[in-house]
């Protein structure tokens, strides 16, 4: 027991019975107030008027007390009627607190009922949300009514579950797309093994040829592994901050050849992972070079505050012609430009950047969303009509970033 109380220590469980006790305490207050107001009022009357009319001779007379005139004495008329109104205000008072009772009851019975229709839509959720699995996340509440605050909840968690579906089939999309690029070069190397085990008179030369191929093919794995450790760390978000100019890390990663350069380098001061900046500059400098035109191509970039106080990068350059409506895919896992200018999963492009960076792995624009969002800044991307793109992000700024941290 713990020297508790047992009873004190009770609580209702269930929100039914709380709020049938609640709705039960609500009227028992009231109906306490009503009555003893009405008590009150009735104690406080007035009630000599009843008995005034006894000197007129058509009150009661009592014997024995009477004058010569027949007139009634006050002292005994004026008791009579003290005792009348004690009995009738005892009777009130019982019948008022047995009715009260009653009502107390009764509410009870009706708080039960009317919570019970109050939390009917509810159960009605709860139910639908309990059937909603992994398998079946395409289900909704779909709950119809009024605008209330229920119908309010049930479109809330109808959001929730959309965005957990699309989460989902994009996990499910990264893993097979994952898997496919995995498997590629394991499938290199294990063709390259078999034709190679298969010549037994295979020279020294020859063998020497696989090697190096079954080397390539386990590069390329190892380069993908790492970008997948890079895209997962980005979405980690970053490890440590510090004051970092996107200027200067441009600065570092601008292309030296093979376009047209023109840059506009402004102070943008950003508070941010310096690895994550670093990489988030390397794969869009290295994507406009590498996605650009054979020849007469050119790339233009800008950093510096936007009228909001922002930092920001923005790099535009020419290429193919890629579909408005297809740019945003480009942040997408596995999305890359295809031979025929469009977005493509799986097309392989084979890079002809520098650096650090996933070359032709198609994750460079999903490492850089996800260190924008890291962030707590947004990136897009705008095409033009006659070709190219223009990647945009904004960061917040890094007085503000200090001022939380």
């Amino acid at each position: 027991m713990n020297g508790r109380i047992p009873w004190v220590s009770w609580r209702p469980r269930g929100i039914r019975w709380r709020l049938t006790l609640l709705y039960s305490a609500l009227f028992t207050v009231a109906g306490a107030l009503l009555l003893g107001f009405t008590y009150f009022l009735a104690a406080s009357a007035e009630g000599g008027e009843t008995f005034a009319s006894g000197g007129s001779g058509d009150g009661p007379v009592l014997d024995g007390d009477s004058s010569a005139t027949g007139a009634p004495a006050a002292p005994s008329v004026s008791a009579f009627a003290e005792a009348v109104r004690a009995d009738q205000m005892r009777q009130l008072l019982i019948e008022a607190g047995v009715a009260f009772a009653v009502m107390v009851v009764l509410s009870v019975a009706l708080g039960w009922l009317m919570a019970g229709r109050v939390l009917a839509p509810l159960r009605t959720m709860t139910a639908a949300a309990r059937r909603i699995s992994a398998d079946n996340l395409h289900e909704r509440l779909a709950v119809t009514g009024p605008g209330d605050e229920l119908k309010a909840m049930a479109d809330t968690i109808d959001g929730v579950l959309a965005r957990l579906e699309g989460a989902f089939e994009a996990q499910k999309r990264f893993v097979a797309n994952a898997s496919h690029e995995l498997r590629t070069p394991l499938t290199l190397q294990q063709a390259v093994v078999d034709v190679t085990l298969a010549d037994p008179a295979a020279s020294v030369d020859a063998l020497r040829a696989a090697l190096l191929r079954v080397r390539a093919a386990g590069q390329e794995q190892e380069r993908l592994i790492d970008a997948l450790l890079t895209l997962a760390r980005s979405q980690r978000g970053p490890e440590r901050r510090e004051l970092v100019d996107l200027a200067q890390v441009v600065q570092a990663w601008l292309p030296h050849a093979g376009v047209r350069l023109a840059a506009r380098l402004e102070h943008a001061p950003v508070y941010g992972d310096p690895q994550l900046i670093e990489r988030l500059v390397v794969n869009l400098t290295d994507n406009a070079v590498r996605h650009n035109l054979p020849e007469g191509g050119w790339v233009r970039v800008w950093t510096g505050v936007d009228a909001a106080g922002r930092p920001g990068l923005r790099i535009a350059n020419s290429g193919p012609v890629i579909p408005a409506d297809r740019a945003a895919e480009l942040f997408q896992p596995f999305r890359r430009l295809g031979a025929e200018d469009r977005v493509l999963p799986h097309a392989r492009t084979r890079s002809r950047g520098r650096g650090p960076h996933q070359d032709g792995l198609g994750l460079g624009m999903s490492i850089a969303a996800a260190v924008v969002a890291a962030h707590g800044g947004r990136v897009r991307a705008h095409t033009h009509p006659t070709g190219g793109l223009t990647v945009e992000l904004a960061l917040p700024p890094a007085t503000a970033q200090v001022t939380r941290c």
